[in-house]
């Protein structure tokens, strides 16, 4: 399949090469409104999907961070439970380059520039062995077309075994959210999730008055 030689070629130069300009600054008011928006969407979206925890030091993991342009909606969120929490969050494309000759791991500096113990993990979620009272997992990949429409190799796409995998990070008594976004896909997440007898919560449709994406959001709240 010629696509998945292109992303296979793609991404195996970028992530050699490394490519970046340096000191990414939004400077466009309309997107730094709309990622206000965003932010407190994130916000609201887990204060309704977790409980808080009897825990003194938390620890928390973000899988599939992008650029983190959500990262201040993720701080503010668990700042408001906890004196001490650390979020990792883990991008498997993190040296993808935008239009502008930023990567995703130099715009990510600058939404986490002034939030405390966020730390930006350029790698694969399988390479990850450290326990997580929670875990935040927006948009898996649980279909190949999407996984090869953003650019990612089909060596890549394994999404059992990645949940898995993120599952048996999670500390006893810990909350993983995933958000899938459109019916198909929160329907294929669910098999998978009963295919594996995990014993989860259905949040069905995740809205808040925020923000609204153009595609309606469902969310899944898995418990160990």
């Amino acid at each position: 399949m010629f696509e998945n030689f292109k992303n296979s070629i793609d991404f195996y130069l970028r992530n050699k090469i490394k490519f970046s300009r340096k000191n990414f600054i939004e400077k466009n008011k309309k997107l730094i409104e709309r990622n206000i928006q965003e932010n407190l969407y994130t916000e609201d979206i887990l204060s309704q999907a977790f409980q808080k925890i009897d825990k003194t030091d938390v620890q928390i993991l973000d899988i599939g961070t992008k650029n983190w342009f959500y990262a201040k909606g993720e701080h503010n969120f668990f700042n408001k439970l906890y004196e001490n929490f650390s979020i990792d969050g883990i991008e498997l494309d993190a040296y993808r380059i935008y239009s502008n000759f930023y990567n995703r791991l130099e715009v990510a500096k600058y939404h986490t520039k002034n939030l405390e113990n966020m730390n930006y993990i350029a790698g694969n979620l399988l390479d990850i062995n450290k326990k997580y009272d929670y875990i935040i997992w927006f948009l898996p990949f649980v279909k190949p077309k999407a996984h090869m429409l953003w650019g990612l190799p089909l060596k890549y796409f394994y999404p059992e075994k990645l949940f898995l995998h993120a599952y048996n990070l999670l500390q006893k008594n810990g909350q993983m959210l995933i958000v899938n976004q459109g019916k198909e896909e929160a329907c294929v997440q669910e098999k998978m999730l009963n295919s594996f007898n995990i014993k989860y919560e259905k949040l069905n449709e995740l809205n808040s008055v925020h923000f609204k994406y153009q595609n309606t959001r469902f969310g899944f709240l898995v418990k160990k």
